[in-house]
């Protein structure tokens, strides 16, 4: 596993975050992932899915920033922070928020398997 693999996968998830694109989305995190959000809830794969084809989630703008990438064998950690725009069922999500991600190899594929997010500003 090489970092700029790890720094390719986080802009197309990005990406697919900034367009709902669901079908990336499925690709990329891992059917048992597990992620804390900043209100301490922890959703599953399907949870977070559902908030993009449901139209919940709706993202103007997302832009990361202090990217620190540490590669654990066939893991990689990713440390970010992104500043995001957008509304979650209706309401306004405005801030800066410090993400950390664990992606893993599976044969070809790079996928995240657990991750947690705490708001900044």
């Amino acid at each position: 596993m090489e970092k700029d693999q790890i720094v390719n996968a986080e802009i197309e998830l990005l990406t697919a975050i900034k367009n709902a694109d669901v079908t990336v989305l499925e690709q990329i995190l891992h059917d048992d992932l597990l992620f804390n959000m900043p209100d301490g809830q922890t959703i599953t794969k399907e949870f977070d899915l559902n908030s993009y084809r449901s139209g919940k989630m709706k993202i103007d703008s997302l832009e990361a920033s202090d990217q620190i990438i540490n590669i654990i064998d066939d893991t990689a950690v990713v440390a970010v922070s992104v500043s995001l725009k957008g509304t979650y069922d209706n309401n306004p999500v405005n801030g800066v928020f410090k993400y950390i991600r664990v992606w893993k190899q599976f044969g070809a594929d790079l996928k995240i398997i657990a991750g947690s997010c705490i708001q900044l500003a």
